[in-house]
């Protein structure tokens, strides 16, 4: 048994043998019969295969986040006006509940601001009657007056007649005094009863003076007695209540809180690079849309704004600006002041840029573009914006075809096999797309031309989708010039 396997191995060890002498022996004449030509012709270049696409001029509208804090700027802070105890209370005056314009909160007990009514309206009356009573006494001051100056005419009459009646000699002198005493004497109650009128007036004057006292008193009072009942002055939410009923409050005591939740704002800080973006060249903050998301769990509540002001001033130690914004919210939003949000803010837009996925580039902005025979030229691309796993970036030659991933092995001189990356739409953040191309850019393709390209194009082996897309592109009146040469000299290497 031992002798059988031993011959066994034997012959393997045999065939083996065999067969690498004969490997050996074929590899010689293959090489001796090989022409010369052949055997010093150099190999073939090695290419890569990488992900290209085209860099195209779209108009990109960036996006600040940053964090801030959900206030309202219209929050009225309750207080009672008098000294009393609480009498009523609506059921609604409790924290967090819902409150309409006109409602009822709560009513201090009236008593004592009834009776400072009621005695402002009795002091009212005393000087209102006081008024009329001095009107009265005017009239008759008036008429007393009158009626003095009546006997002061007739007085003068009389002393005249008695001059008269002693020139011709038939009175003396005696009587003439006498009447020049009677209108002395009458000029005296004239001046007597003018002093009076003077007097009755300068009443009427104090007694208008004690009416308006009395009425301002009443309006005070009545507005005292009004303020005993406490109302919502706007639709609002009520905060921080702290009284109950049968308590006794003392004036100016703070009872609650109301807030109005549809006059909300988030105030929120940015870096003094993103605030210099959102300034308009008058140097003023320009009113740019505002989206603001609360994160509540795995739910998120957004709502928007408008830019509105920049801080008064920069707090110590901070750095950058504090900015505002007024949110658009309705009665029933689920904001409420304190909540901290994200906030995103909508840059003023920026044309005739290019979106890139960051393995495009390098930190300090070079990507490598499809040059002629396919090899690879780096060039230098200005970062404008960096936004999520995108970049946004200028200076670079729009219609070329750039590589989408910055391989290790990939570099600039090196051939490369294109394999373009599959179309997914406009990104959402793209507002409008319009080619840079001047008149000088575009053709006008002959037919026999456009044949000829299209030709080219079919007997290719490019990829499906980019053939397609050329197609459709050479298909148009206007074609790109660099287009149509790219397509001509692949054909020239080709023949």
């Amino acid at each position: 048994m031992r002798f059988v396997l031993r011959s066994i191995m034997g012959l393997f060890l045999f065939a083996v043998m065999l067969g690498a002498i004969g490997f050996g022996s074929y590899r010689f004449y293959s090489a001796m019969t090989t022409p010369r030509e052949a055997r010093l012709q150099p190999p073939s270049e090695r290419s890569f295969m990488a992900n290209t696409a085209t860099l195209e001029a779209v108009t990109v509208a960036p996006q600040i986040t940053a964090y801030g804090q959900i206030r309202s700027w219209k929050t009225l802070q309750l207080r009672a006006s008098s000294d009393g105890r609480l009498v009523e209370m609506s059921d609604a005056f409790r924290d967090g509940a819902r409150v309409k314009a006109g409602d009822m909160l709560l009513r201090i007990d009236p008593a004592e601001a009834t009776s400072r009514l009621l005695d402002a309206q009795a002091n009212l009356a005393d000087a209102q009657s006081d008024k009329a009573e001095a009107e009265e006494a005017i009239g008759a001051a008036e008429r007393e007056l009158e009626a003095t100056r009546q006997q002061v005419e007739l007085r003068k009459q009389a002393l005249d007649r008695q001059k008269q009646l002693m020139e011709k000699g038939y009175s003396t002198m005696a009587l003439v005094e006498q009447e020049q005493l009677a209108v002395a004497s009458i000029d005296q109650s004239l001046n007597n009863r003018l002093q009076s009128v003077v007097s009755a007036r300068k009443r009427i004057e104090r007694t208008d003076f004690a009416v308006k006292r009395g009425e301002v008193a009443v309006q005070d009072a009545e507005r005292v007695l009004s303020e005993t009942t406490v109302t919502a002055p706007f639709d609002g939410i009520l905060d921080t209540v702290g009284v109950t009923l049968g308590r006794r409050v003392s004036p100016n005591e703070a009872l609650a809180n109301l807030i109005d939740p549809t006059a909300l704002e988030v105030r929120f800080s940015v870096s003094t690079e993103q605030f210099s973006r959102l300034l308009g060249d008058d140097g003023r903050l320009l009113p740019q849309p505002v989206r603001v998301v609360l994160s509540l769990g795995e739910r998120k509540i957004e709502a928007s704004g408008l830019l509105e002001r920049v801080a008064a001033v920069v707090g110590e130690g901070e750095a950058g600006r504090t900015l505002f914004a007024s949110l658009d919210v309705t009665a029933d939003t689920v904001f409420r002041p304190g909540d901290f949000v994200t906030v995103e803010v909508e840059e003023p837009a920026l044309s005739g840029v290019a979106l890139l996925p960051v393995s495009a580039a390098t930190e300090d902005g070079r990507i490598l573009v499809v040059g002629e025979n396919d090899r690879l030229e780096e060039l230098q691309a200005r970062i404008l914006r960096r936004r999520g796993d995108e970049l946004i970036v200028a200076d670079v030659p729009f219609g070329r075809d750039y590589v989408r991933e910055r391989l290790p092995q990939l570099g600039a001189g090196i051939r490369i096999q294109e394999r373009p990356a599959p179309t997914t739409g406009t990104p959402p953040a793209i507002v409008s797309t319009a080619p840079l191309a001047s008149p000088s850019d575009v053709v006008t393709l002959d037919p026999e031309r456009r044949a000829a390209l299209l030709a080219q194009l079919e007997a290719s082996q490019m990829p499906q989708d980019r053939k397609a897309r050329l197609i459709e592109a050479l298909q148009q009146p206007e074609v790109s010039k660099a287009l149509v040469e790219r397509i001509e000299a692949r054909a020239g290497r080709r023949g």
